[in-house]
């Protein structure tokens, strides 16, 4: 398996084992042809669930490559890792659903698959080979585009530690706005060793590419349908503004509560406080909006998931139930506010295993002792802020501000005007 580099060609060796059918011409084909089906049969599916077309491209994995495990690991916004989607043997212990923290795949990591898209661990167990190279070069060589290289030590820990010996990882690309992103991995775990032949991953990997493209127009199609809810929602608060005072989107459905994902949202108008859902008190509103002037009074508003290192002084007395907090400032008295609480109550952390008599060694990566550690960092902190929903909320906070400025201008009329019918009730009385 060759590749170039700088200074030249970089050759990987791998057994060829003649009793292997998928070494052959035909075998190659086939292999081949079982990506292709599998292709066919995740264009197949319905649009609009991409839950659904992650438990396809896992048993479709799975049937390809016979490894005893393989999940689709999704990177959330704040860099986390999530299992979304699994395909296992009964007898293992369930992975969907829990949550690992950014430092388990770290930033160097993740752009070594973005270069490289699959990377195989034969045997994590296995001593490393030494690397034959040109006599002529002084360095060391760069195997950054090496799928056989030898895991690092922390990562071959990890693998032990998770009950696994051999590993398949494929890179998910998508196209973002302006550049590719690796939006997650399809992981494969084995509990002996194991070697998928080059015919074979090269079969996963034009399945991934797939899947990539088939992710990225479920993806899109999803932010379509969010972006048609939200100005569904919109439109219907915009008509409650003209037929109604600011506090029907408050008062009436829909309320501002379902223009993004929330606990609670409220309306600080004209000194008055209209509260919805998990929401602070009166008392501590009007703080909150005091320590808006005093810190952010140059700002149009806030979004944080976390009001302790926002530096809001407060944050302690809230306590878990309002963690995170977006504020639209509409004028200069007036706030629109959206709560979150603390995010623990909905995500399952992967280290819910730990025994306290596991030691921590900070010269190691293990799925131990990276929970600790995440769990102190996620202490009150709520689910972070999409950019789609606070550009939804800019979009409402735009809007509101021009009806508010309409208001103002309407009672600066009507004051005019009562004051000039004062004085010529003035004049009238003294002729």
């Amino acid at each position: 398996i060759m590749h170039r580099i700088d200074v030249g060609v970089v050759i990987d060796l791998e057994p060829a084992r003649t009793e292997d059918p998928a070494l052959s011409i035909a075998g190659a084909v086939q292999s081949q042809k079982l990506a292709v089906r599998a292709i066919s049969r995740l264009q197949s599916l319905p649009s609009g669930d991409i839950n659904l077309l992650c438990d396809t491209v896992v048993e479709c994995v799975r049937e390809l490559t016979g490894y005893d495990r393989v999940m689709v690991y999704k990177f959330h916004e704040d860099e986390h890792g999530e299992v979304v989607a699994e395909s296992k043997r009964l007898d293992l212990e369930p992975y969907i659903g829990l949550h690992y923290p950014s430092t388990d795949i770290p930033q160097a990591s993740r752009f070594l698959f973005k270069q490289n898209r699959v990377r195989m661990i034969v045997d994590c167990n296995a001593s490393p080979v030494r690397i034959v190279q040109d006599k002529t070069l002084t360095q060391p060589l760069c195997l950054v585009g090496s799928t056989l290289r030898a895991p690092h030590g922390c990562h071959a820990q990890y693998m032990a530690n998770m009950g696994s010996i051999a590993s398949l990882t494929l890179a998910v690309v998508i196209n973002g706005k302006d550049s590719s992103k690796l939006w997650g991995l399809v992981v494969g775990h084995h509990t002996t060793a194991r070697c998928v032949p080059f015919p074979l991953r090269y079969a996963c990997e034009f399945l991934m590419q797939a899947f990539g493209l088939q992710l990225n127009m479920e993806l899109q199609l999803a932010c379509q349908m969010f972006e048609k809810h939200i100005l569904k929602t919109q439109t219907v608060l915009c008509d409650m503004l003209l037929r109604d005072s600011p506090t029907g989107i408050v008062m009436q459905s829909p309320s501002i509560m379902d223009l993004v994902k929330c606990d609670g949202a409220a309306l600080y108008y004209d000194g008055k406080y209209y509260a919805l859902g998990v929401s602070p008190t009166g008392t501590q509103i009007k703080d909150i909006v005091n320590w808006l002037v005093l810190k952010h009074g140059d700002s149009t508003g806030l979004s944080t998931d976390s009001l302790a290192d926002a530096g809001y002084p407060g944050a302690v007395l809230l306590g878990d139930a309002v963690c995170g907090m977006a504020v639209a400032c509409i004028s200069s008295k007036d706030y629109l506010f959206w709560f979150r609480s603390h995010t623990g109550k909905e995500i399952k952390w992967g280290g819910a295993k730990h025994h306290p008599e596991d030691k921590d060694d900070g010269s190691r990566m293990n799925p131990r002792s990276s929970f600790k550690a995440f769990l102190e960092v996620v202490k009150r902190r709520s689910l972070t802020w999409e950019s789609a929903e606070m550009d939804a909320i800019h979009s409402l906070q735009l809007i509101l501000r021009d009806s508010f400025r309409d208001c103002s201008e309407v009672v600066v009329r009507v004051q005019e005007e009562v004051g000039g019918m004062n004085e010529l009730s003035s004049v009238a009385r003294e002729m």
